[in-house]
């Protein structure tokens, strides 16, 4: 169970970060609307009406081709940025026709450090509250003619701008908590709380993600299927909880003997899945001994006795043992299921060109 967390993080990073570039657009369109209505309707003079339509115009030019880029997982949090940023440029050459500091389009700023507080995290946060003091204190310079040092008029200055400090603190504490609730119920939900292992909720996302990439490029990898041989023996001998300790024990067992890379779940009852992504079934059979060997070299003492464990293990590899790459779990299943016919504690691969299982050496 050392690879899942990736894939999972993954998925959930792609799903999230679609989400805030659909929301992002959509505060970019309101911010402009925004603009247009106080244009529109203002409130005080507009400086120079012409710069506002331009400055408009382009804006809107900046939301239409964002909106079109489509930009892969590893650059979408630089484009959140640039348009945080270009939301930044814009509201201050709207505040600079508008009145500077002392115009009422000022809380606009609001939005874009509640934007960046919950997509970008604190420390972006934290850089672009820094940009925003750097435009306002600019405006204001330029709005009380050099005299925005005098202790009365920074004072008012720094007054107006606090709101904007204490809404940049608690939206991004309130982000950064929700996002590590949202992490925990994630693990929780994929999780199976006998063994700590992945469900098979959980291992059927990695599962699909794999598949659709073997097919895709034609990656090899391998499913191995595992059946705990003797726990229906220890349930009715010493009891459910002696099972437990079995399954728990064997679990740790496969989750010591397995390779950085390979995903490794509980599929349910006395069996477990191991997904090894880039391995072909010469590999994969060399791998699957090795696990046999370590799970039979263990015991688990019970009632003062010493408790011998084996295991069975079906495994198929895409694609030299079978041709469609979602076919794999079933026939790693069929592999398994000739491993507890012919003997158990055994490994037994599924070979596709004969359509047989066949036991390895």
């Amino acid at each position: 169970m050392k690879m899942e967390c990736s894939y999972r993080n993954t998925a959930d990073f792609d799903d999230e970060l679609t989400g805030f570039t659909r929301s992002m657009a959509e505060l970019q369109w309101l911010l402009l609307i925004l603009a247009m209505l106080y244009f529109i309707i203002p409130t005080r003079p507009i400086s120079n009406p012409d710069a506002m339509i331009i400055t408009m115009v382009c804006y809107a030019a900046f939301i239409m081709l964002s909106c079109y880029l489509n930009p892969g997982r590893n650059v979408i949090r630089w484009k959140l940025a640039t348009d945080t940023w270009a939301m930044i440029a814009f509201i201050t050459a709207t505040l600079w026709q508008t009145g500077m500091v002392e115009s009422p389009l000022l809380n606009l700023y609001l939005l874009v450090i509640i934007a960046c507080a919950i997509t970008l995290g604190k420390v972006m946060t934290l850089l672009e509250v820094a940009l925003i003091a750097s435009c306002y204190l600019f405006m204001g310079s330029r709005t009380y003619a050099g005299g925005i040092f005098l202790a009365g008029t920074f004072t008012t200055l720094m007054a107006r701008f606090s709101p904007f400090l204490l809404v940049a603190y608690v939206t991004s504490m309130l982000a950064s908590d929700l996002r590590r609730a949202k992490r925990k119920i994630t693990v929780l939900s994929q999780t199976d709380d006998l063994t700590g292992l992945l469900n098979m909720r959980a291992f059927n996302l990695i599962l699909q993600q794999e598949t659709a990439k073997a097919a895709r490029y034609s990656h090899p990898f391998t499913v191995l299927m595992i059946d705990v041989d003797n726990l229906k023996s220890v349930n009715d001998h010493y009891g459910h909880m002696a099972g437990s300790r079995l399954v728990r024990s064997i679990a740790d067992s496969l989750r010591n003997s397995i390779r950085s890379c390979d995903v490794l779940a509980r599929y349910g009852g006395d069996e477990f899945v191991i997904l090894m992504p880039q391995t072909s079934s010469a590999h994969a059979s060399a791998i699957a001994e090795r696990i046999r060997k370590a799970v039979y070299s263990t015991s688990l003492e019970m009632q003062g006795r010493r408790l011998a464990s084996s295991i069975s293990i079906g495994f198929a590899s895409f694609p030299d043992c079978v041709d469609e790459a979602d076919r794999v779990l079933e026939k790693a299943d069929v592999a398994l299921y000739k491993s507890k016919r012919t003997g158990r504690n055994r490994v037994t691969y599924f070979n596709s060109e004969l359509e047989v299982v066949t036991a390895c050496a």
